[in-house]
């Protein structure tokens, strides 16, 4: 489950999927993306085909891809993704 999302934009999307202040085009996939994060129970769950997921290193954080250089990154705490952020980190 989903406990905390740090970005903004992406808050409003996850509740009222208002897409306006995200910073990528592609809605879908963020959407995708967030269902998956939030049905998770582990990091490894998602580490699907496409998501291109690996943990960050240095420290315990993990990401996904989203878009070219943007990520969707987020914390681990039991069973819920935490800090949840969309960045471009490259």
């Amino acid at each position: 489950m989903i406990r905390s999302i740090r970005h903004k934009g992406l808050r409003q999307f996850a509740r009222t999927g208002d897409a306006s202040k995200l910073s990528v085009p592609n809605a879908g996939r963020v959407r995708r993306v967030l269902a998956r994060l939030d049905a998770s129970v582990t990091p490894a769950d998602m580490n699907l085909p496409g998501f291109h997921f690996h943990s960050l290193s240095g420290v315990e954080r993990y990401s996904v891809r989203i878009t070219g250089n943007r990520r969707l990154t987020f914390g681990w705490d039991g069973e819920d993704a935490v800090d949840v952020d969309l960045e471009d980190y490259h």
